[in-house]
This record gives structure tokens, C-alpha cells and sequence, in this order.
């Protein structure tokens, strides 16, 4: 039995750049329910767009720092929402940022949680495949179980915080998921 000698540390990503999103209401509830077990830090994804000319010894320190804020954690936490059928520019950007250099990511075999979330009952389901799709090309390392996507989102969120007790529940579950798979501590969240 191993005796529990640090918390997990995850990083969240909000696939929205919206001050009020409802990604980053999902991804800070996240943080705060789950802060006993692991924390969350939460990245900005307000990276330059993805050039090669503009990778190798020209990256920018923004996605040098991005990387290693991947790099350096237990796993990723992705809450996306759906733009037009599919996942925002901003959150497939950063993916091809993190997946470079080729067969050297830092997201190889990385534990990655995806949830999606949208106003529409569908919540968010053609993003979700998207984004899980993109990381199986990157060969990250998903989160088995089930797919946690949140519709009527607009619904559940008050002040900037996920407050429907099932869906946090829901999403807890499968964070509870993502801190077994990243061998970082026996246990789980309280419930």
C-alpha cells in the first residue's frame, strides 16, 4: 500500500477564450471541488498560431511554457465547447503546438481527460469525438470510461461555477478516473 505523498497535479485547458466561459466555469469547479486529491492549474490557450517555420529554435516562450506546463504534469484536463459542429480554433491550435515535435510530444502517452459542453441539449457530442479523435493522431493517452458531455450548460452554471450537483458528480467521477490512470494516488474523491 503506498502512502499518499503528493497531490496529483493536472492542467486544465478551456477550449473557449470567452471571460465567462462555460469551460472555465466546469474547469474551475473542477479545481475547487477536487482540491484535496489534486490540483488543477489552468493554461491559457492564447498561443501565436502553429507555423513549422515557426517551431524548433524560433518557438515562442508562450508555447515553450506550454509545453512544459503539459510536460511537467500528471495528465490534461480538456473542457471544450462546440463551435459550428466541431472544436474551437484556439483548442486545436494549442493541440498542434503540444504535438510537436513530431514523436517527441509532450502529450505521448500523457493521461488526458476530455469533456465537452454546450447550451444545446447535444452538449457538445461532435466536439467531444473531435477532440478525442485529435488525440489519439497525437498519442495521447485518453481516459477511459464514460464521456462526459454537458448540455443545457447555460443552465448550470451560476457565477461562474458549475452548481448542478449531478453533472458534478459526473464530472468528478471522471476525474476520479483521470488520478487513478495517472498513477498519482490510491483513493478517491470525496464524493
Amino acid at each position: 500500500m503506498h502512502n499518499r505523498v503528493a497531490k496529483a497535479h493536472f492542467v486544465g485547458v478551456a477550449g473557449s477564450l470567452r471571460k465567462a466561459s462555460y469551460s472555465s466555469a466546469v474547469l474551475s469547479s473542477l479545481r475547487d471541488h477536487a482540491a484535496e486529491m489534486a490540483t488543477l492549474e489552468i493554461l491559457d490557450l492564447r498561443l501565436p498560431l502553429y507555423s513549422e517555420d515557426d517551431d524548433g529554435a524560433a518557438t515562442p516562450e508562450a508555447v515553450r511554457d506550454f509545453r512544459q506546463a503539459i510536460g511537467a504534469s500528471d495528465g490534461v484536463v480538456i473542457v471544450t465547447p462546440e463551435y459550428n459542429h466541431g472544436i474551437p480554433g484556439v483548442l486545436k491550435n494549442a493541440l498542434d503546438w503540444a504535438s510537436r515535435p513530431f514523436g517527441r510530444s509532450v502529450l505521448i502517452g500523457k493521461p488526458v481527460l476530455a469533456m465537452s459542453v454546450s447550451p444545446a441539449f447535444t452538449g457538445g457530442v461532435r466536439a467531444h469525438a473531435q477532440v478525442n479523435e485529435t488525440l489519439l493522431a497525437i498519442q495521447a493517452r485518453i481516459v477511459p470510461g464514460p464521456q462526459v458531455v454537458i448540455g443545457s450548460v447555460a443552465e448550470k452554471i451560476r457565477d461562474g461555477i458549475l452548481v448542478d450537483e449531478s453533472c458534478q458528480r459526473f464530472a468528478l467521477a471522471a476525474l476520479d478516473r483521470l488520478i487513478k490512470i495517472s498513477g498519482s494516488l490510491e483513493g478517491s474523491l470525496p464524493a
